[in-house]
């Protein structure tokens, strides 16, 4: 099997040397998505609530430019600067994953790169019908 890059114009594409995403087999390993607007790849303006959705739409977008989506989603990793943002970050987070299957660690980080306040990053099933 090979390593596949994924990369897509709907989620900022970073500056440092790391993928957005890389295929191996059938799954899909996508890197932590920050609250960066796809055109400027600046933090949107706002606190935790603008920057989770965000994060989620471009977690969306690498998903799907990697031909998945997030109803194909096993595994996230989620990092919050501040754990009393939890609440506001989950009521956002539940409506992107509303059957609440996804297996999810969150944890509290003391900084994050820039000014984002969260990141989540996800391993993901490609379908066979997407192959």
């Amino acid at each position: 099997m090979s390593l596949t890059e994924i990369t897509t114009d709907r989620a900022p594409k970073c500056a440092s040397p790391l993928s957005q995403a890389v295929r191996f087999g059938d799954l899909l390993f996508v890197s932590g998505q920050v609250g960066a607007s796809p055109e400027s790849r600046d933090p949107v303006p706002g606190g935790i609530r603008e920057q989770t959705k965000r994060v989620m739409d471009n977690l969306k977008a690498v998903l799907e430019a990697g031909r998945s989506s997030l109803g194909n989603v096993l595994k996230t990793t989620c990092f919050l600067t501040d754990m009393a943002d939890f609440a506001v970050f989950n009521e956002i987070y539940a409506r992107y994953f509303p059957d609440g299957r996804t297996a999810r660690s969150a944890f509290e980080v003391s900084r994050l790169a820039g000014t984002y306040v969260v990141e989540v990053e996800a391993i993901a099933a490609i379908p066979q019908s997407s192959r």
